[in-house]
């Protein structure tokens, strides 16, 4: 393990993490192309709270040349000595759900311009199988001018990243790991076990290892729109889904999935790369895509029966005051990516209300970026005609929900959280 020097390619919820941990014990270059974000992880801080700046500090050097810790730069000729690179960039869809791989393919370019003899290229964006080997690496050939498995190598080790979760952080869940020979395998597996303490797993090839990272995924995005689907009809009639699922949940082996709303990078994504690829093979997914469409839908169908609650009350519909409690992803984190919040608030605004977005959590600057909308951090001084908590973040648990509402107003908990009454929820 002597002599090894890591690029991290990409510093965001996976690349930030990894950087640090690998800091610990080897010398790391952090590349990311936004000068904005050196800037800022520079200076000791990390705006996706994913890594605590004391810890971040810990291990941040003021130069390159190193013999441990992490050196955070934009300039491609800091990543040239590296000897390792790791890529974590994000690998989204587009407006049709077609996997988009642009992220992957400059970080390609920018990997294959430097990429010397001997070296090793690890991939740990989620991928559909033979995305490294079939799209990444003709990249990294035709750009360094180096024949793939002679003059370098690849592997894949995919990420498991839970944005917001302190519990499970990236040396404390379980690695997979590949490589494009078995000699490559063993050293990528060697390179991750040095700092991974759960362990890694060697999966025979890079393909097996990017399959299994995609179905991770694709497997609670189907079992979650079963509970969705549940929700649906339960709630025609009359029956508390939650409650439901509580009784449900005393065999011993019955899943412990709640219905909600499904975005983010990875479980509202990830299934499409796979759909993709079957139907590059001739086959047309049935379960994977059904599952997609339902949960696709969770917003708008949310949306709809707040409508409807509002309209029982005879509360006029038209310039309604409607406050809606979170627009990240997920609860207690700041991303905002792909969030199926802004399906409901957009199904609402257009049946003729006023939404006021109120989440201390994500940035307004990136929301109003992303997704054309006002939101704020600090709690509105005004009352509402409905309530609604798409997000738990738990500042909500702790608000006086009763301060805020007009009379004979909705609540709306989607996410069932709440302990005062409500007047629906999933």
């Amino acid at each position: 393990m002597k002599d090894i020097k890591i690029a991290v390619i990409g510093l965001g919820y996976v690349g930030l993490p990894l950087a640090r941990l690998f800091a610990t014990k080897f010398p790391v270059i952090g590349f990311d192309i936004n000068q904005g974000r050196i800037d800022e992880l520079r200076s000791g801080v990390d705006a996706t709270l994913e890594v605590e700046n004391n810890v971040l500090q810990s291990v941040l050097q003021d130069s390159p040349s190193m013999d441990q810790g992490l050196f955070c730069s934009a300039d491609l000729g800091d990543i040239k000595d590296c000897n390792y690179y790791v890529v974590t960039v994000p690998t989204p869809v587009d407006k049709n759900n077609r996997p988009d791989l642009t992220p992957l393919y400059k970080s390609s370019e920018t990997v294959g311009s430097v990429l010397k003899k001997g070296d090793i290229v690890i991939y740990e964006s989620t991928v559909y199988p033979g995305v490294t080997e079939e799209e990444c690496i003709p990249v990294l050939e035709k750009v360094s001018g180096l024949k793939f498995n002679k003059d370098f190598f690849a592997g894949y080790s995919p990420e498991r990243i839970n944005p917001g979760d302190k519990l499970h952080t990236v040396e404390k869940i379980l690695k997979v790991t590949a490589g494009s020979t078995p000699e490559i395998g063993k050293k990528v597996d060697d390179l991750y076990s040095s700092v991974i303490t759960a362990g890694t797993h060697l999966a025979p090839t890079i393909k097996v290892a990017e399959a299994a990272k995609v179905i991770e995924n694709s497997q609670r995005d189907i079992n979650i729109a079963f509970v969705n689907e549940l929700a649906k009809i339960f709630n025609a009639m009359d029956i508390n889904t939650h409650d439901v699922l509580e009784a449900a949940g005393t065999k011993w082996n019955f899943l412990p999935f709640k219905p909600g709303l499904v975005g983010g990078h990875c479980i509202g994504v990830d299934p499409y790369y796979l759909a993709q690829r079957a139907q590059e093979f001739g086959y047309h997914p049935e379960i994977i895509l059904a599952g997609r469409r339902l949960n696709d839908s969770m917003g708008d169908y949310v949306a709809s029966e707040i409508i409807k609650l509002m309209v029982n009350k005879d509360i006029r519909i038209k310039n309604a005051k409607v406050l809606v409690l979170g627009i990240t992803f997920k609860e207690n984190c700041p991303d905002v990516r792909n969030t199926k919040a802004v399906d409901v608030v957009t199904g609402l605004q257009s049946f003729g209300t006023n939404v006021t977005l109120y989440d201390p959590w994500a940035n307004p600057e990136e929301v109003k970026h992303e997704y054309n909308l006002d939101t704020t951090q600090k709690l509105p001084d005004e009352k509402f005609d409905a309530i609604v908590l798409t997000v738990a973040h738990k500042e909500y648990l702790e608000l006086d929900l009763s301060s805020l509402l007009k009379e004979n107003a909705v609540i709306y908990d989607v996410k069932g959280i709440l302990k005062q009454n409500v007047d629906g929820r999933l």
